[in-house]
């Protein structure tokens, strides 16, 4: 029955089908696992992304690269989408597209990333698959999403006649300035839990919600002095 199973997982055709159906899970035990209110609630919001996401070849087609070379398409797309909602809600409340960056483009695309963080943390009994998603996930949104466009450009424009690529940073330099020091203060605090807990993750109920707390405080840091310096010019410490 595993087998018959495996088989039809593998198909193509049954991706579509998976995506679309919502039914009650077995666990290891045996015992059937009623759906959650909201499992149903997000399957049907979410529905219509399923489907589209099935259209991702199963990892088994030419040795995964179909699928690996598929996904990172369905990420463009995805990101263009949320990209483009983003300007549009930046443009219709005056928001400055810096702002809008760093807060809805990026929840937007990082999101599914702490979720799978998430998922990995449980699942595995140590922190590395979890804290290596993220950051696997953000150096291929660095180097592969702004890196190779901006390789690409320069070596495109850099000639007598298209001229020479330039595109003014604006905030950036100070962003990555406070962006670097709220990561060096997560650092700090990872290597002090490592040391007083004995791990990365884990813990007492407290000490699992004070830290749970300080990382978001970091990140309200982050987003408060971006939008501060995006107001006020004095600021700017890219010029």
């Amino acid at each position: 029955m595993k087998k018959i199973e495996d088989e039809e997982e593998a198909t193509w055709g049954s991706q579509f089908i998976k995506a679309c159906m919502l039914h009650p899970t077995k666990d290891e035990d045996g015992e059937i696992n009623p759906i959650d209110p909201m499992d149903g609630f997000l399957h049907l919001v979410c529905i219509g992304w399923k489907i589209f996401f099935a259209l991702v070849p199963p990892p088994h087609y030419c040795g995964g690269w179909l699928c690996f070379v598929c996904a990172l398409g369905m990420i463009g797309i995805v990101t263009a989408v949320v990209g483009e909602f983003a300007e549009l809600f930046g443009c219709a409340l005056n928001i400055p597209p810096s702002v809008t960056a760093i807060t809805a483009v990026a929840l937007g695309t990082s999101l599914p990333d702490t979720f799978a963080s998430m998922t990995a943390a449980q699942a595995e009994p140590f922190a590395d698959s979890a804290v290596g998603n993220v950051t696997g996930s953000n150096s291929v949104n660095v180097f592969l999403g702004l890196g190779l466009p901006w390789v690409i450009g320069s070596h495109w424009y850099n000639t007598p006649e298209y001229g020479y690529y330039f595109y003014p940073a604006g905030s950036l330099g100070f962003s990555v300035i406070v962006f670097c020091s709220v990561a060096v203060c997560c650092i700090i605090f990872l290597l002090i839990r490592r040391k007083v807990v004995g791990g990365e993750l884990g813990g007492s109920y407290i000490g699992r919600l004070g830290s749970c707390i300080f990382l978001v405080f970091l990140w309200c840091i982050y987003i408060g002095m971006s939008i501060l310096q995006s107001m006020y010019e004095p600021l700017n410490l890219a010029t």
